[in-house]
């Protein structure tokens, strides 16, 4: 292979590995931030009792009843 090849390579090898450990860093930071909207997060926050809380307002829904959701619990029994 000629030089020029081999460099462009190697560039790349090293773009990708820095792009990766940014990438990593973000995630872990991002992961180990306590943010606002974020609230309690249960027994390993020294403000919860081990109760997660959001403040979300949305109704959960667990799943709609259907036919094809009959056949499928039907079939499952």
């Amino acid at each position: 292979m000629s030089d020029e090849i081999l460099k462009r390579r190697d560039f790349l090898k090293r773009a990708g590995i820095a792009a990766s450990v940014l990438a990593t860093s973000v995630v872990a930071v991002a992961a180990t931030t306590e943010g606002q909207h974020r609230g309690h997060r249960g027994n390993s926050d020294n403000k919860g009792n081990g109760v997660v809380t959001g403040n979300s307002n949305k109704k959960e829904i667990l799943y709609t009843k259907t036919q094809a959701w009959d056949e499928f619990y039907n079939s499952a029994k």
